[in-house]
């Protein structure tokens, strides 16, 4: 896993960088979080409103709401499909994604339409690192210890 001014940044995922969303493929579904950076930002998250599963959503269009105590906002999706799986621990234990971003603070798994197509703008690996690097530091953004 790859630090970047603080921040952990898993070199397997995909990211919507300026989105703060990352994405995991397993060839079937896309399983769709917010990254350690939009954690950071957004401070103690206190609650997550997830669309239902079923439901088609665009590339870029929200798949849950979060709340923490500064901020309101959407999580994106990355890729366009529809919702097969909404993280129901997340509605109850928010927190997760603080604590986990990556692992069990996952917010939906999507079954996305075009993988590939949709896909082509994220960023992944050391790609995906160096884009993260020069977007913290343009921005002047770096992660709690």
């Amino acid at each position: 896993m790859a630090v970047v001014n603080n921040c952990k940044l898993p070199e397997d995922l995909h990211y919507s960088v300026e989105k703060h969303v990352w994405a995991r493929w397993d060839g079937e579904l896309v399983t769709v979080g917010m990254t350690d950076v939009a954690q950071n930002m957004a401070k103690s998250i206190i609650a997550v409103t997830p669309k239902a599963a079923g439901k088609a959503v665009k590339k870029g269009r929200n798949i849950a709401t979060v709340e923490s105590g500064k901020w309101v906002g959407p999580v994106p999706a990355p890729v366009s499909g529809e919702i097969a799986e909404v993280n129901e621990n997340l509605v109850a234990t928010p927190g997760l994604i603080n604590s986990d971003p990556y692992g069990a603070g996952w917010v939906a798994r999507l079954r996305p339409d075009n993988w590939d197509a949709d896909a082509a703008d994220l960023v992944s690996g050391a790609d995906g690192v160096a884009a993260y690097r020069q977007f913290l530091d343009a921005e002047g953004i770096s992660c709690g210890g």
